[in-house]
């Protein structure tokens, strides 16, 4: 058991998947552990048997070697505690001398042992505490960097031989000396002599010979692991960036702080040998040095990014991290200051911005440590942008269009360096308004750029055009994060996506190798309309995000479709199914498509479109509640029972308040669109059939109904309802038209000729495809 004890104890260090836990220095720890577990897995144990006796002088070799090997951690170990620990196992080890061969038995039972045990439990992995990145290439290589801290170790155990030869050498020498003068030397002691220091200065040459060569490897090796690390650190940023468009990113740095201390904590050893060189090789050092100051001017990170779109005079905060914290030299300290740079100045770090930083206000911050999260960061908590001086734009390019970045930038010293490193980095760009209006459009130009922007572009350079495939991506990755959905979009909502940023109607055009311009994007109206295509998709997006997206996320909602699909769809289906699709027309609204018997006895169908619901609407009502009032509607695309499906978004009864007060209820009401009573008959005989969403109150038995004027009059509704009423300070007469400013529409008056809808409106043109009629009537609305 005493033997089984000890030989535990050794074992520890052996295997990667075993936890070492044995000394308080993790570094040291590692360094052991993977050493001895190299040498260990190179040997045969395997062949080990106590009948083969045969066996007992190699077996015998590997126990001095392991005691070796032991010893010299031990001499290598500053820690006072760990040294007497590891000097101790060595010599518990001699026990063994006697009986090798039982030595390397033990040591092949344990790791049969160890292995079964591994296989027997696969959840106990190699994961490391913080896992920030899914990726394999983007973990951090710690073989690469434990096999650095070796072949440094390496370097440091030959100049101590080389040092011990040395001075073995120096003896021997001066009793060459002292034969040398004596009376009657001794022909045997001084030829014995003479050959030993010849070996001894051989060996010296030979161990210095590869010293070099073992430095200039470790210069190599050090440059190799440096360049990995700046290569992660570069698509840390990018990934970052991504995540604006919606990407995954794990910002987790800690894995890329250690990665930076381990690779300083290399260079400064490695500078130390080249001290300690008699003869010094400036190359190695100007390597060293180099890479050194690389490495602190490449960890400056800005961890959280300002709003990539900024309004003047608005507060906003951002925070910069410094990956060698803890390295930095105590005494001053570190602040950073943050200055606006423009597009031009992005491309010229090495000149100093000539832009006033007094335009930003509170621009500077301390870089602090954080010892319970061992970060050391500054946090600019309440920055503004005081006023913004803008390029001369180029041709029609708008203020929304021009890009900036925040240049932060301050003075380090490091620990056992004397000169100080002069950092900074720049932000994401980011676009600066001066209104609120403004903000879709900057958003568009920062989305275009996020996406489609090279990662080692020259700032803020992207092209004009980019293919369809790339844009359909950004718009699905885009619309998916924003309204935090797992369901995307579909291959029928992307082909009428194309259709209308192409303008493009045909249902049967191929849109996968045509390119998509940034005028096409969010600088040209699209035709008929008022606004840009982005602005129409990100009007979708916020209304889904804010009001449906539970509809969206159970696939409830078909959302885009065009009209010619949408016959296609529904054709032959039975009266009353119904889809859900967003509006063609209007900046975020949805409305609802379904089937419906033509009128006058005509033995066809037709598809109606309900006036779309907007935020506003579906503030008042949701939309499980408007759909619940609809007794039209009956059966979701393809075959659904609405109540089936929608029944979980049904708000339950109202419940009585002891307020005094009758409570009401408002419904959403379906139907003919009636004339007034002084309209002219012949009107009435040819107007059109008309959907209308209209508000009303459910009063209860004994209330008072709210005054209605004599102005329309309504189809009965199986609810028992009220009108609302208009507004009684603004009346008018009934040949007027009566302005609708809040959804920037009109309702004709009821003596019209025909109810008359705006021509650009999709909702509302007719479109006969084949048999079938498609009458996109508008509803009657007060609020």
């Amino acid at each position: 058991m005493a033997q089984w004890s000890r030989i535990s104890q050794l074992i520890q260090y052996l295997p990667d998947q075993t936890i070492c836990d044995f000394y308080p220095s993790a570094t040291f720890a590692i360094e052991v552990r993977h050493f001895l577990s190299e040498w260990i897995e190179n040997q045969r144990w395997e062949e080990f048997a106590l009948e083969k006796v045969e066996q007992e002088d190699n077996a015998r070799a590997l126990l001095d070697e392991i005691i070796m090997l032991l010893q010299s951690f031990s001499q290598h170990n500053a820690n006072v505690v760990d040294k007497m620990k590891l000097m101790q196992i060595s010599r518990n080890m001699n026990i063994f001398q006697h009986q090798p061969l039982q030595f390397a038995v033990m040591v092949r039972d344990t790791l049969r042992k160890e292995r079964a045990l591994l296989e027997a439990m696969p959840q106990v992995n190699k994961t490391p505490q913080h896992q920030p990145y899914v990726t394999c290439e983007s973990a951090l290589p710690s073989t690469d960097v434990d096999h650095l801290v070796l072949k440094v170790r390496d370097v440091q155990d030959l100049r101590q031989k080389i040092h011990q030869v040395q001075e073995e050498l120096n003896w021997e020498r001066q009793n060459y000396e002292s034969l040398q003068g004596s009376m009657d030397p001794m022909v045997s002691e001084v030829s014995r002599l003479q050959k030993h220091i010849q070996q001894l200065e051989y060996n010296v040459s030979t161990m210095a010979t590869k010293r070099f060569q073992l430095l200039s490897e470790c210069v190599d090796y050090l440059d190799q692991c440096q360049a990995q690390l700046l290569n992660r650190l570069k698509a840390w940023r990018w990934e970052q960036y991504k995540a604006t468009i919606g990407h995954p990113f794990h910002d987790n740095l800690n894995v890329l702080q250690m990665w930076c201390e381990q690779l300083l904590g290399v260079n400064g050893k490695l500078r130390q040998e080249l001290m300690l060189i008699v003869e010094p090789i400036p190359e190695l050092q100007e390597r060293l040095r180099q890479l050194l100051q690389l490495l602190v001017q490449s960890s400056l990170v800005v961890d959280k990014q300002p709003p990539q779109v900024i309004k003047t005079q608005s507060k906003f905060s951002t925070t910069v991290r410094y990956l060698l914290g803890e390295k930095i030299a105590p005494g001053k300290p570190v602040v950073l200051k943050a200055q606006i740079i423009n597009e031009l100045q992005a491309r010229n770090l090495n000149i100093t911005p000539s832009e006033d930083v007094q335009s930003v206000i509170n621009n500077t911050a301390v870089l602090e440590h954080n010892t319970a999260t061992k970060s050391t960061c500054a946090t600019f908590r309440n920055m503004s942008i005081k006023k913004i001086k803008r390029a001369d734009r180029k041709g029609s390019e708008s203020v929304t269009e021009e890009k900036f970045a925040l240049l932060f930038s301050t003075e380090i010293t490091i620990t056992g360096c004397d000169t100080p490193y002069k950092i900074q980095m720049i932000s994401l760009p980011l676009v600066v308004i001066v209104h609120g209006s403004q903000d879709n459009n900057a958003l568009a130009t920062v989305i275009w750029d996020c996406a489609f922007s090279e990662p080692d572009r020259v700032p803020f350079v992207v092209p004009e055009r980019v293919p369809w495939k790339l844009m359909c991506s950004t718009l699905n990755s885009k619309f998916t994060s924003e309204v935090q959905t797992q369901h995307n979009l579909d291959h029928y909502n992307q082909h009428f996506l194309a259709q209308k940023i192409f303008d493009k109607p045909e249902f049967t055009d191929d849109f996968s190798n045509m390119m998509v311009s940034w005028p096409q994007f969010n600088k040209e109206v699209l035709p008929g309309r008022q606004f840009t295509f982005w602005q129409w998709f990100e009007g979708v997006m916020d209304l889904t995000k804010k009001h449906l997206r539970t509809y969206w996320s159970d696939g409830l909602i078909f959302g885009f479709i065009g009209k010619q699909h949408l016959h296609l769809i529904l054709k032959q289906r039975p009266n009353g199914t119904f889809l859900l699709r967003f509006s063609d027309s209007e900046i975020g609204g949805i409305t609802i498509a379904y089937v419906a018997a033509a009128e006058m006895g005509e033995h066809k169908q037709i598809i109606k479109n309900i006036k779309p619901f907007t935020k506003k609407d579906l503030d008042i009502r949701s939309l499980g509640d408007r759909i619940r009032d609809i007794n039209e509607i009956t059966f979701l695309y393809p075959d659904f029972p609405k109540h089936d499906v929608f029944k979980k978004f049904y708000s339950g009864p109202q419940t009585s308040t002891n307020d005094g007060y009758i409570p009401t209820t408002l419904q959403t009401k379906v139907g003919m669109e009636t004339v007034s009573v002084t309209a002219n008959p012949t009107s009435v005989a040819h107007h059109t059939e008309s959907l209308h969403n209209a508000t009303s109150y459910q009063v209860d038995a004994g209330s008072v109904a709210p005054c209605v004027p004599n102005l329309t009059h309504h189809v009965e509704s199986p609810h028992n309802s009220v009108g609302y009423p208009p507004p009684p300070f603004q009346q008018f007469a009934p040949q007027e038209a009566i302005p609708r400013e809040q959804n920037g529409e009109q309702m004709e008056t009821s003596d019209s000729p025909a109810v008359v809808f705006n021509s650009n409106s999709d909702d509302f043109n007719d479109v006969p495809p084949g048999d079938m009629d498609l009458i996109l009537d508008g509803f009657l609305s007060f609020s």
